[in-house]
Order: structure tokens, then C-alpha cells, then sequence
């Protein structure tokens, strides 16, 4: 008895050693890396076993959330009609539904469509709708808690292609960038929405399309953001201005990759503009943002950038590189599979090409060692857009969304686990 016992509990351990959820953008701490384990090492020449695929998800570009036995998306079906849904992780059957609202309004080239990946937080799940409502509801069943819209209650500003941010809950509060000079960011109470406080940053800024993530440098807690003006940072207790940089965004029509940042340093790229490195400096009350380093041909992609053990992995024009984060310096590039979203698990950089395409690529310095690719199968026709969703790794699963499709399929590597 005590044999089987044993048997089962080590059973479980091996299945929890590599499990992980994803319940927000970019993952537990917003920065593309999983600390899964466990995972295939290399893929089998047409890819790792396809699950499941549905094709009728709605339209849009949002990377699901995957929490347990579900995943959460939103998506929309006609310009009234954005949503969030749940689905099962096993088949890919939807859950529950709940509207949002409308799909936002998109000026210039013409790509109107849900952007942003909802966040999951104990039992509840925030979602913020292209057209800036910002609605909470309950993990179970999706009824509505509280809604605000960032346009209305805010005076928001969104840019031109509309709202695309994830919004952040750090402890008690909600935060997110409804842009404008009245709140440019805003801290909501999770439970029922209402306001802690809002920072009117200098210039009244409208928001751009990156997601907030936290830094603490010189035991200042802050929040930083990239703004149509520039990445800034405000202080996290109060939502005061602490810092801008506006080199990355300057002249940039889109400011989409989400900033990254390790030890104090915070980088931020746009594909028009190029990508730069800032160090952050506390003195007393005083935060200054440094440059170290300015380049266009460093991680510009709207894919994103992930950094590991001083190297930072991303996509430009030219393919994927990997530079020393530090300092900007190249150590290789290579075609790969073109632009592409970015994220990583058990030493692997997972990246969904804006073409469709998905690669397996060692995560070294040392060179490029590619260990797989494949094209999902019947992806949809996206005319003018691209494959913009993020690539999502969570419990032994890839998740990839290219518009109404989404693609499941087993990266765990059971011959090891056994």
C-alpha cells in the first residue's frame, strides 16, 4: 500500500514539476518567460502532436489567458460585438460569453479587431474591450462585477488602432493607461472599480499599445509604460511622474512591445524608430532614466523581446537575434522564420512568425540552433494583417491565435517524464 501510495505521489510530482499557468499578458510576472519544465527539446519534423484546432474563436489578435482547465480569449463577431470568452483547455469548447462592447474605431490602415489579453486574478477576470470598457467578471461564470469605460469615466485618449493594453493588478489595484491629460495612467480598486489615483502625466500623453509592468529600482516601486510619448514610469503608491524617455516612441506611429526590464535597466523598441536601453537612477525623491545604449538594429518587433542570463531574444525586420542586454551588443541573428512574438520555456525561445509560422530555438548566446518549425494547418485568410497574437506555453500545452483560429498542441515531453 505504502509502494502505491508512494508511486502516485511521485506521479503527481512529475506532473507538477512542469506545470504553469498563464494568467496574464506575458505570462506570471508580464515577461514572456515560463518557469516551466519538462517540455519537448526538439520538435518532430511536422511539429509537436496538434490537440485541437477551432476556427470559429471571432475575430482578432488577443493572446489567451490559460489558468487550470481553462483559457480565456477575447475576441469579436461585427464592429458590436467584442467579448471575452472561456474555453476548455482538453478540446477547445467555449464556456461562457460576456460582452464588452464595441470594437474600437482604427484611423489610418484598417486592422479594428479585440487586441488585448484578459487577466486572471483568484476568482475574478479583468478584460479591457478595444474601445476602452474595462469590465470585470467572475472566473466561473462570467457575470459582470463592475465595468468603467476609459473613454467616458476617464477622458481617456487611445491611439489611432484603438486600445490594445493588458491591464496589470498589482495587490489590490487594477492599473492601466487610459491616456489623455486628465488620467494618462489610473489605479482602480480591483474589487468595485473605483479610483486610488490617477497620474496626469505632462503632455497628456494618449495611450499607445504596450501593457505596464512593475520595476523596482533603489526601493522606489514603480510603473512603467510605453505612451505615444515615450516609455515613463510613475511611482506605484501614488501615481506620481517619475521619469520619460522618448527616444524608442519619437517619430514611431505605433508604440507596441511591451517594455522589459532586469537590474535596474529598461529597454524599449519600435520597428520605425530602433531600440534603446535606459538605467534607472534613485536619488532621494529623484528618478532619472540614463540611456546606455540607442540602435536600429536591435529587437524592434512588435513580437516583443525576452531577456535571460544578461542576453535579451527578439525579432527585427531581419529575423530573430540575440544582443548582451547590457550593452546592445550583437552575438547573432538569423533568418529564422521572419518578425515574430516571442516567449520562453525549459531552455527553449518559442516564437509565432507574423507570417503563421511557429519556431523552436535554443535560448544561447553561443549561436543560432533552430530545433523545429512547423505551419499550423488551415490558418485564415488575413489579407492586409499579420499573425500578431503572442505564442503562450502553459501546463505542457502551446497556445497559438492567428484571428478566428486557435491551435493547442502537447510540447510536454512524456519519454523523460517517465
Amino acid at each position: 500500500m505504502k509502494t502505491r501510495m508512494s508511486l502516485v505521489v511521485l506521479s503527481v510530482c512529475s506532473l507538477t514539476a512542469f506545470a504553469a499557468d498563464w494568467p496574464q499578458w506575458r505570462g506570471p510576472e508580464r515577461d514572456g518567460l515560463s518557469k516551466e519544465t519538462g517540455l519537448l527539446k526538439e520538435w518532430p519534423k511536422d511539429g509537436p502532436k496538434l490537440l485541437w484546432h477551432v476556427s470559429d474563436a471571432g475575430n482578432g489578435y488577443s493572446t489567451p489567458a490559460v489558468v487550470g482547465d481553462w483559457l480565456y480569449v477575447i475576441s469579436d463577431k461585427g464592429k458590436d460585438n467584442e467579448f471575452i470568452e472561456s474555453r476548455k483547455v482538453k478540446d477547445g469548447k467555449p464556456g461562457w460569453t460576456t460582452r464588452l462592447g464595441n470594437v474600437g474605431p482604427n484611423q489610418g490602415p484598417q486592422y479594428p479587431g479585440a487586441r488585448s489579453t484578459p487577466t486572471v486574478d483568484g476568482d475574478l477576470i479583468y478584460a479591457l474591450g478595444s474601445d476602452g470598457d474595462l469590465v470585470c467578471v467572475k472566473l466561473a461564470d462570467g457575470a459582470e462585477v463592475w465595468r468603467k469605460s476609459l473613454r467616458k469615466d476617464f477622458g481617456g485618449k487611445p491611439g489611432q488602432w484603438a486600445y490594445a493594453e493588458s491591464p496589470l493588478v498589482d495587490g489590490d489595484a487594477l492599473i492601466c493607461s487610459p491616456g489623455g491629460s486628465d488620467a494618462t495612467l489610473v489605479a482602480l480598486d480591483k474589487k468595485n472599480g473605483k479610483v486610488i489615483w490617477k497620474s496626469a502625466i505632462s503632455g497628456g500623453d494618449k495611450a499607445a499599445y504596450a501593457s505596464i509592468i512593475i520595476v523596482n529600482v533603489g526601493g522606489v516601486k514603480q510603473y512603467v509604460q510605453f505612451l505615444a510619448g515615450g516609455v515613463v514610469g510613475v511611482e506605484a503608491k501614488t501615481g506620481k511622474f517619475l521619469w520619460r524617455y522618448a527616444k524608442t516612441g519619437s517619430g514611431s506611429p505605433a508604440n507596441i512591445p511591451t517594455p522589459v526590464s532586469q537590474d535596474g535597466f529598461v529597454y524599449t523598441g519600435t520597428g520605425k524608430v530602433g531600440g534603446g536601453l535606459v538605467k534607472l537612477k534613485v536619488d532621494k525623491e529623484e528618478v532619472t532614466a540614463d540611456q546606455v545604449y540607442f540602435g536600429k538594429k536591435l529587437p524592434t518587433s512588435i513580437g516583443g523581446a525576452v531577456v535571460l542570463a544578461g542576453s535579451m531574444y527578439g525579432t527585427n525586420g531581419q529575423g530573430l537575434m540575440c544582443v548582451e542586454f547590457t550593452t546592445g551588443k550583437e552575438k547573432w541573428q538569423d533568418e529564422c522564420i521572419g518578425p515574430g512574438a516571442v516567449c520562453y520555456a525549459d531552455g527553449r525561445l518559442y516564437v509565432h512568425g507574423e507570417n503563421g509560422k511557429a519556431a523552436l530555438v535554443e535560448a544561447t548566446p553561443d549561436g543560432y540552433r533552430e530545433r523545429g518549425r512547423f505551419t499550423p494547418p488551415d490558418g485564415p485568410a488575413r489579407g492586409k494583417s499579420k499573425a500578431w497574437a503572442y505564442p503562450v506555453v502553459a501546463n505542457g500545452r502551446l497556445y497559438l491565435r492567428d484571428l478566428g483560429s486557435i491551435w493547442c498542441y502537447d510540447v510536454s515531453d512524456t519519454k523523460s517524464a517517465k
